[in-house]
């Protein structure tokens, strides 16, 4: 069990300099996954040495890949090939991670031996239907634990077909695992999607010479090829960057520059958000490494304003919205968002932790089913409980930037699963946050 760690903020600070936040997440993740089962040798650099990806990494060693690393962000992989898998002595435990978990089961579902996937208690709470039952309608078998949550236990040895599939709600991590599991599928098997999502899956898949096809929303491919080993950069997690851009936006007199971020279109919702609020963020240095564009991110301080935030951009901020709230609490004006139901499921019900958080630091906010009303203006000093929440901690350690004295943040311990060195990294930009 981990210890249980509390953050404690200082107001007035002021962010500066240079850094580099930690490897994205979603590219390390997946980075593993297709490295294991391609032929040949895949080197990474740049991997997220968190406990999320950690978790996916060790999975794969328990089923006889040999892994190497990772050491100063460098892992290397002896891939196994497709059918190279073998059985794992015990339950595969994805810790925290539910991006592990669900395209873990995509791939576990073309296997010839059955597994079994566990959680934590957070995970073991969230809702695993919308993979389970796509998956099922190609041929797997799959036992969920009551109410559709952790743990999965996959059968195995069933003969995967081709599906045409259109999700109901936009979500990265159930396109990803259906196409996983598409790689064992007779036929054809195409996803799509009601808005764009992000695309690491497909990007990564033709990066190690499978053929993915996109035509407007609906991706497709074919069962039975083989993934070629490839040289993969992990570019710095735009997901970690948004709480600087945020932080560096709200503290007067801040001027940040943030290396090596990942600009992916279908994840930069939040800067397109934040420019829409009036933010100075300026792109520098752009350039495309394996695949996916990169770019330096300055952030200068300025005046932002309350905005409707359109739906589209959404699904292209999903995981920033905790950093995005604390935003609009020092904006001029009202700020809305709708059409957000999914943050209820993330790692905790974002919208209601966030919104107990800043009632709690005086804010003026209201949430609603799929979304939150934030009136702007500003935040004194509190105690808040991030509910185990990485983005909740990290978000609230900005917010006490501008706050009128010290925010107390509880249960901060997952902040390692997605930003190891999270404090010391703020620290040295100027933001005034310590282990309590």
């Amino acid at each position: 069990m981990n210890k249980k760690v509390t953050f404690k903020t200082a107001p007035n600070g002021i962010l500066t300099g240079s850094i580099r936040v930690t490897g994205d997440k979603s590219i390390s993740h997946r980075s593993i996954m297709l490295g294991a089962l391609a032929k040949g040798t895949t080197n990474v650099s740049g991997f997220l040495n968190g406990e999320d990806c950690l978790a996916t990494l060790k999975a794969f060693r328990d089923m006889g890949v040999e892994i190497e690393g990772p050491e100063n962000g460098k892992v290397t992989l002896h891939g196994v090939g497709m059918h190279g898998l073998n059985p794992p002595k015990t339950v595969l435990d994805m810790g925290n991670s539910g991006t592990a978990m669900r395209l873990l089961t995509g791939i576990m579902a073309g296997q010839t031996f059955a597994t079994t996937l566990v959680g934590d208690g957070s995970l073991s709470s969230r809702p695993m239907r919308r993979i389970t039952r796509p998956l099922e309608q190609m041929g797997a078998t799959i036992t969920t634990g009551d109410g559709g949550t952790p743990p999965l236990s996959i059968k195995g040895e069933q003969s995967l077909a081709g599906i045409h599939y259109d999700l109901p709600m936009a979500s990265a991590q159930v396109k990803s695992a259906i196409l996983l599991a598409g790689l064992y599928a007779d036929g054809e098997t195409s996803v799509t999607e009601p808005a764009v999502t992000r695309d690491h899956t497909e990007r990564m898949l033709r990066g190690f010479g499978y053929e993915v096809v996109t035509e407007g929303n609906r991706m497709s491919l074919q069962g039975g090829g083989e993934l070629t080993a490839c040289d993969i950069d992990v570019p710095a997690d735009i997901s970690s960057a948004a709480f600087f851009m945020v932080g560096a936006s709200i503290a007067v007199g801040s001027d940040l520059i943030l290396e090596h971020v990942g600009v992916n279109p279908t994840r930069t919702g939040v800067i397109d958000i934040l420019k829409r609020m009036g933010a100075d963020i300026t792109l520098l240095n752009q350039k495309e490494v394996g695949g996916e564009p990169v770019a330096d991110i300055r952030i200068r301080s300025a005046t932002l304003k309350g905005i409707q935030i359109p739906e589209a951009l959404v699904p292209l901020a999903i995981d920033e919205f905790p950093a995005l709230f604390v935003a609009a609490c020092f904006a001029e004006g009202q700020t809305v968002l709708t059409g957000a139901e999914e943050l209820r499921v993330k790692e905790s019900d974002r919208i209601q932790v966030m919104a107990d958080g800043l009632l709690a630091c005086g804010a003026d906010v209201i949430p609603t089913d799929d979304g939150i009303i934030i009136n702007g203006g500003y935040l004194r000093s509190g105690e808040i409980d991030s509910h185990g929440d990485h983005r909740i901690a990290m978000a609230f350690a900005m917010a006490g930037l501008c706050a009128d004295g010290s925010i107390t943040i509880h249960d901060c311990e997952n902040v390692d699963t997605s930003f190891p060195n999270f404090i010391e990294t703020a620290s040295t930009a100027g933001v005034k946050v310590s282990i309590a």
